[in-house]
C-alpha cells in the first residue's frame, strides 16, 4: 500500500513537502514527487503533517457497558480525532484485572483495525484497593500491558501503593494513579470554592489531590517505579510536580492534563447541567491558567483525553447523581488550539509534543510518536489549521452524546489519519480493514 502526501507542512513549518509512504514506512521526503501508478493521493496544501496522536487515558467501555461505547465506535472517533494509539483504562465490567480480560481488549482492538488499542491493566483486583491484581501476568500476556490504573478510584492506602510500585519497578511498566483522597470527597460534586458554596454543591478540595500526588512522588522516589499522575487539574498540584522535578534528579514520574481542564472552568456550573460534571471536577480559572503554562513548559507532559461516555439516563439527570465524565477523543485537537495554540503557549512542534512524543514515551511505544523522517513509521495525520468546526454530539462517532462543547465552534479539523500507512480517516470518515 502507498500513500502520496502532497505539499504538507511538516510540524506546521518550512516549506511545503511531498511524503511518500509505502509499506508502513515513510520512504521518501520531497517536493514534485511524481505519482505512481496505484498510489492513493493526498492533497495536503495548507496542511500540518504531525505524527499520530497517542491517548494514554480513555474508556472504550468493553466489556460490559457496551450501549455506551464499543471497542470499534472508540476505535472510529479516535481514528477522526487524530489518533493511532489509545490505552484502554481497566473499569470495565468484568474489571481488566487479569489476562483474560486485558487480551479480549486487546483482540477486539485488533479487530477494529482503526488505531492500537492496549489495555490498562487494574492495580487491585477489582479496582477495590484492597489486593494487587496480577501485574505480571498481565505484563506477560499476549496483550503486552505496559500500564496499570485503577483510574476512577484512587489507589489511596499508601502501603500498597508502595507494593505496586515497587512491583511495577521489577517489571518495568508504569503505575497510573488517579489522585483522590477519598476521605475528602465523599459527596463531592464540584470544586470546592465559591461557585460550589453559592450553587449549594458539595466541594472536592484541591487537597484531595494533591496531597496524594506528593505522596505519591516520594513512593516513586524510594522505588524508583515510573509513575504518571492522571488528569492532573490544579495549580497546587502543577507546583508539587514542578518541585518534585526540581529537587529530585533521576525522578521518573510523569503526568497528564485533559482537554477540559485546559479550557473550561467552574464557572459553567451555574446552568446546573450535568454535562459540566467530571472526576476530577472543572476547577477555578487560576487553575485553568495554571496548567495551561505548566503544560508549555513541560512540567505536564502531555494531554490524555479521559474520553468518558456515559448513557442519557446517567447524565440527563439530577446533577447530584449524574455520572461524571465528558467525550474527548473526536475533540481533543481543536480544544488544544484553542487552549495552548491561539493563545501563543504552544506551536504545532509543541502539540506534537504533548499529544504524541511524550505520551508515546511514557507508554513505550516505540513506533508511535517518532520524528517525519524517511524510515521511520508512519502513523500520521493531517491537520486543517485554518479551519473551524461546530461540535454536535449527536454527529460524533461515539455511541454517547455527552461532549461539554455541544454547539461550540472550534478551531482546527483532522483531515486525515494514517495508521502504518493504511489511511484510517479521512474527511470525516472512517475506513475500517
Amino acid at each position: 500500500m502507498t500513500v502520496l502526501i502532497t505539499g504538507a507542512l511538516l510540524y506546521g513549518e518550512g516549506d511545503p513537502t511531498d511524503v511518500r509512504v509505502r509499506d508502513g514506512e515513510i520512504v521518501e521526503l520531497g517536493t514534485g514527487l511524481a505519482v505512481r501508478d496505484g498510489e492513493e493521493v493526498l492533497d495536503a496544501t495548507g496542511l500540518v503533517l504531525l505524527p499520530g496522536f497517542v491517548d494514554l487515558h480513555t474508556h472504550l467501555r468493553e466489556p460490559g457497558r457496551e450501549d455506551t461505547e464499543t471497542i470499534a465506535t472508540g476505535s472510529a472517533a479516535a481514528a477522526l480525532g487524530g489518533y493511532t494509539a489509545v490505552f484502554a483504562m481497566a473499569n470495565t465490567d468484568p474489571v481488566a484485572d487479569s489476562a483474560v480480560v486485558v487480551e479480549h481488549v486487546h483482540r477486539r482492538g485488533l479487530e477494529a483495525g482503526l488505531v492500537d488499542v492496549h489495555p490498562v491493566g487494574a492495580v487491585t483486583v477489582g479496582l477495590r484497593g484492597e489486593q494487587l491484581a496480577e501485574m505480571g501476568a498481565m505484563a506477560a500476556s499476549a496483550a503486552g500491558v505496559r500500564v496499570f490504573s485503577d483510574d476512577g478510584h484512587c489507589v489511596s492506602d499508601p502501603l500498597l501503593m508502595r507494593r505496586a510500585l515497587e512491583y511495577a519497578t521489577a517489571l518495568d511498566v508504569v503505575v497510573a494513579q488517579h489522585a483522590e483522597e477519598p476521605r475528602l470527597t465523599v459527596g463531592a460534586e464540584a470544586h470546592e470554592g465559591p461557585t460550589a458554596a453559592r450553587l449549594g454543591l458539595t466541594g472536592w478540595p484541591r487537597a484531595a489531590e494533591e496531597a496524594v500526588v506528593a505522596r505519591d512522588v516520594l513512593l516513586a522516589r524510594d522505588s524508583g517505579a515510573r509513575l504518571h499522575v492522571c488528569h492532573v487539574s490544579t495549580a497546587g498540584t502543577a507546583e508539587v510536580l514542578r518541585w518534585a522535578r526540581t529537587t529530585m534528579p533521576g525522578l521518573r514520574v510523569s503526568a497528564e492534563v485533559t482537554p477540559h481542564h485546559l479550557l473550561l472552568d467552574d464557572s459553567r456550573l451555574h446552568t446546573y447541567d450535568p454535562v459540566n460534571k467530571v472526576n476530577p471536577p472543572l476547577r477555578e480559572a487560576a487553575d485553568v491558567a495554571a496548567l495551561r503554562r505548566a503544560l508549555a513548559e513541560g512540567v505536564i507532559d502531555c494531554v490524555a483525553t479521559d474520553h468518558a461516555p456515559h448513557a442519557p439516563q446517567e447524565k440527563d439527570t439530577e446533577f447530584a447523581v449524574a455520572r461524571p465524565g465528558m467525550l474527548g477523543l473526536q475533540t481533543a485537537l481543536s480544544v488544544v488550539v484553542e487552549a495552548m495554540v491561539r493563545t501563543g503557549l504552544l506551536d504545532w512542534r509543541g502539540v506534537a509534543r504533548v499529544m504524541s512524543e511524550r505520551p508515546a514515551q511514557i507508554a513505550s511505544l516505540p513506533d508511535h510518536g517518532r520524528p517525519l523522517e524517511v524510515g521511520e513509521p508512519a502513523n500520521l495525520v493531517l491537520v486543517d489549521p485554518d479551519a473551524t468546526w461546530t461540535v454536535r454530539g449527536a454527529e460524533l462517532a461515539s455511541i454517547a452524546a455527552n461532549t461539554p462543547y455541544e454547539g461550540m465552534t472550534l478551531p482546527g479539523r483532522v483531515v486525515a489519519t494514517l495508521l502504518r500507512g493504511r489511511v484510517t480517516a479521512r474527511d470525516g470518515e472512517v475506513r475500517p480493514c
